[in-house]
């Protein structure tokens, strides 16, 4: 087929697509049904489809069709918290914070100006930390059953960098990493990033299927697995010990590295052993002050083998070289004073107290969540697209996230999820009372 032929039509397809003549949502012919309408060869309707796939247009999705996206929505679909708009209520981003926690940071930096250590803030640290703070944060983590040596613990700027330090120094491009095909988007950003092949393992809402990623393991070479085992973030499940002892049984077999990501672990009272306990000798925990304390305090901790402790810190050597002094001796403080384990309390019963509202707000439809958990995933019924409500909610001044961030796999389902620690109660009560009328009219 001439190249201008081929050209022109996916041309006409954009150009109907962004001019709104093709509306979002608006379902394609299947790839025969292009291939008969316009004489081309089956091959060629389905680069046609591919090239609009990749210009952002389309969305091919199995055993249903090739459906118009919504262009108006960036490609995270609301994902980064620069994508809120001024006036928009946001519940797509958690930044949960409390009453009184500008007063905190007020005291301890009075207490900070008058201690007698604050050259040594000015000065590079450790890469790892200075080993009193190390030691704060192992006692910290010993509370949550996660008992190691304050040589094996490393700090860094958040759990994020703490994930990023971790596949850094453990992983190589190229290398294949399982993952739960509904994930952290943040994860999910950094294996991209970094080349990494993710590999999905099958999800319901009450946890992964571990046959399958045993299956997986059989039959390609899967270096690690990226896990949440205390509550997951979308889909909100804590994991039985029964479930991680055969994740760690899996890992021991096809020796794997494990990757714990602990960070909304807190909001869990009395939660199952971590997988750091069960398979101390393989199991790297990444935990970190953003959700229990605050966002803007980026101080995040790494507790690992202690045969990975070197690689850990080169990577830290080689990008931040250390967290800022200033930042960790506060955190430090908080941790030894008691004052997190305070603000972790008063987060449990917020992040209970929403739960019950959406539970209030939202009866009748079906949803994925934990009691003590600041968000929500939301399935969709069959012959409604996500991008759809997410669109009619932002003219609703409501921002919120579709499935697209948190897949790892081919197949993203339709369904939002909604954060819910980011507004006032009174604000989210009004935003629910939206969402359950949006999504109802659907039903």
């Amino acid at each position: 087929m001439p190249r201008s032929r081929y050209k022109t039509i996916v041309d006409t397809y954009a150009a109907d697509i962004r001019s709104g003549r093709l509306a979002p949502g608006t379902r394609l012919p299947t790839h025969r049904q292009l291939a008969s309408q316009a004489g081309l060869a089956l091959v060629t309707a389905s680069r046609v489809y591919a090239e609009l796939e990749a210009m952002g247009l389309v969305s091919g999705e199995a055993g249903r069709g090739t459906f118009v996206r919504e262009t108006s929505l960036s490609p995270g679909q609301g994902i980064d918290q620069k994508d809120v708009a001024v006036g928009m209520i946001d519940l797509n981003f958690n930044y949960p914070s409390l009453p009184g926690q500008a007063d905190l940071l007020r005291t301890a930096l009075r207490q900070l100006a008058l201690s007698g250590d604050l050259e040594a803030l000015l000065r590079y640290q450790p890469h790892a930390g200075r080993s009193h703070e190390r030691a704060s944060v192992a006692r910290h983590l010993s509370a949550r059953g996660v008992n190691v040596e304050p040589e094996q613990v490393l700090i860094v700027n958040g759990a994020q960098q703490g994930l990023a330090v971790t596949l850094m120094a453990l992983l190589k491009p190229g290398d294949v990493i399982a993952a739960d095909a509904l994930t952290y988007s943040g994860f999910k950003v950094l294996a991209e990033a970094l080349h990494l092949e993710v590999v999905a393992i099958p999800v319901s809402e009450h946890g992964p299927d571990l046959a399958a990623l045993d299956k997986l393991c059989r039959s390609r070479s899967v270096r690690a697995v990226y896990s949440m085992p205390t509550l997951h973030n979308p889909l909100g499940w804590v994991m039985p010990l029964e479930q991680r002892e055969q994740l760690v049984a899996i890992a021991r077999r096809h020796d794997l590295t494990i990757i714990e990501d602990a960070a909304y672990a807190f909001l869990v009272q009395n939660p199952p052993r971590p997988l750091v306990e069960m398979a101390p000798e393989r199991t790297v925990y990444v935990c970190g002050l953003s959700k229990n304390i605050a966002t803007g305090l980026r101080v995040g901790f790494i507790a690992a083998p202690a045969q990975t402790v070197p690689a850990l810190e080169r990577i830290i050597r080689a990008t931040t070289w250390n967290t800022p002094g200033i930042m960790t001796a506060i955190a430090c403080g908080w941790l030894d004073d008691g004052t997190v384990a305070v603000l972790e309390q008063q987060k449990r019963s917020d992040a209970q107290a929403r739960q019950a509202l959406a539970a209030e707000m939202l009866k009748g439809l079906p949803y994925i969540g934990h009691p003590a958990s600041y968000f929500l995933w939301l399935p969709l019924p069959e012959d409604v697209r996500a991008d759809q409500i997410v669109v009619e909610l932002m003219h609703e001044q409501i921002s919120v996230t579709t499935a697209e961030p948190f897949s790892v796999s081919t197949h993203v389902p339709h369904a939002i999820r909604l954060a819910l620690g980011s507004v006032s109660l009174a604000v989210l009560r009004e935003a629910l009372i939206t969402v359950r009328k949006v999504i109802g009219a659907y039903l």
